[in-house]
């Protein structure tokens, strides 16, 4: 869950003219333009990358299947090996219809920036950093992997949140760039991993987690989730410790915690039964349901719901309403309401971890991680 991330080898993109035949040359050329692009396209889209390029240049694939374990080879095996009797001038003529999209689509990103009347915190990779009106907006910022959250992205929203408490904002947000809130972890985190390394692995998770959650737990200020699209995993568990929650009408909430042979995370195995009952925080926890953003409010999750198209405009105005009541306040009244339950939160925070560390070693969960990725696989 918090390895690295899966590493393919960079596989050459490139971008040519629409010709029902791609020549040799251009295919070439292809394998420069990959160095031009400044963002990873996702693991999906490097897998069809490579099956298209082995088929271009080798043929049909014609190596042995990887065992079950080997989640990278397997997944670069079944990626290839769907492309069947595919021709290698079709193959090379696919390969440059993906790129010339992947090109295009990332030209037409680097024109959107950041608001000019906000101030824009560098140094951070994964996530948006801005202030504006007394407000520091923490905004994750992986689009093309609907914002899954890598280890690099959850130290990033650690170091945000810890310089969120420090400054002179009243109230900190948190959101998503583009249709998803949150992916939640990204799951290929747990690929390329060694069977030697899977212990480290574990306990680094582990560790990992916890101090992540403690961020949310410890937080001195009023925190607000913004929840602008689907969120899953990590990205719903935590909603439980911000202090309101607002959500686009086409916003879902989905934790597949069993489905994925692991258990509750962010200290939801105690507070989703406090805030909505124990029954229906058994379907979400055990049984996998889905909820739609009406229902989450309707079991306490989400404090309210906004039609999407009138979503950023409406809660927007609201918050900077909030951000220009007294700060000291605000900070102090947050840390009676908090105060009683800190010590038990801390406690559950650290039982969940040491659980998902157990999980996180047991061939359930190895073997639920292989089905997903054997499904992923599929291009």
């Amino acid at each position: 869950r918090r390895a690295q991330a899966v590493c393919i080898p960079a596989i050459h993109l490139h971008m040519t003219a629409a010709t029902m035949q791609v020549s040799q040359k251009d295919f070439e050329k292809a394998q420069e333009q990959l160095k031009l692009l400044k963002k990873d396209p996702g693991n999906e889209t490097k897998l069809k990358l490579y099956a298209l390029f082995k088929q271009a240049t080798e043929g049909p694939c014609s190596s042995p299947k990887p065992g079950m374990l080997d989640f990278v080879k397997k997944a670069k095996w079944d990626a290839w090996n769907s492309l069947g009797n595919l021709s290698q001038d079709n193959a090379r003529q696919k390969y440059s219809e993906l790129v010339s999209s992947l090109v295009s689509a990332e030209s037409a990103g680097q024109k959107k920036d950041a608001s000019p009347e906000e101030s824009r915190h560098d140094g951070y990779e994964t996530i948006l950093v801005t202030n504006n009106n007394n407000i520091t907006k923490i905004m994750f910022n992986r689009p093309d992997r609907k914002n899954a959250i890598n280890h690099k992205m959850y130290r990033e929203i650690m170091k945000a949140l810890e310089e969120a408490g420090k400054d002179d904002s009243t109230i900190a947000v948190i959101t998503g760039n583009g249709d998803y809130y949150s992916s939640g972890n990204d799951l290929n985190n747990f690929t390329n991993i060694q069977p030697g390394e899977m212990e480290k692995m574990a306990e680094d998770g582990a560790v990992l987690l916890k101090e992540f959650v403690g961020h949310f737990i410890n937080f001195p200020k009023p925190l607000i989730a913004v929840v602008n699209g689907p969120a899953i995993g990590i990205s719903v568990t935590v909603l439980g410790l911000c202090d309101i929650v607002y959500a686009s009408d086409r916003a879902t909430f989905h934790s597949p915690f069993s489905q994925l042979g692991q258990s509750p995370e962010g200290c939801s195995s105690y507070l989703f039964p406090k805030i909505m009952g124990l029954a229906k925080a058994n379907e979400i926890l055990l049984f996998n349901k889905k909820l739609t953003a009406a229902e989450a409010c309707a079991q306490g999750l989400v404090t309210e719901v906004f039609p999407d198209r009138t979503f950023q405009k409406e809660v927007w105005a609201r918050l900077e309403a909030y951000a220009s009541l007294p700060k000291n306040s605000l900070a102090v009244s947050k840390q009676l309401l908090r105060s009683m339950e800190k010590e038990k939160l801390h406690a559950v925070n650290s039982k969940e971890c040491e659980v998902l560390k157990e999980r996180w070693l047991s061939d359930e969960c190895a073997n639920a991680i292989v089905s997903f990725f054997q499904k992923k696989s599929k291009l």
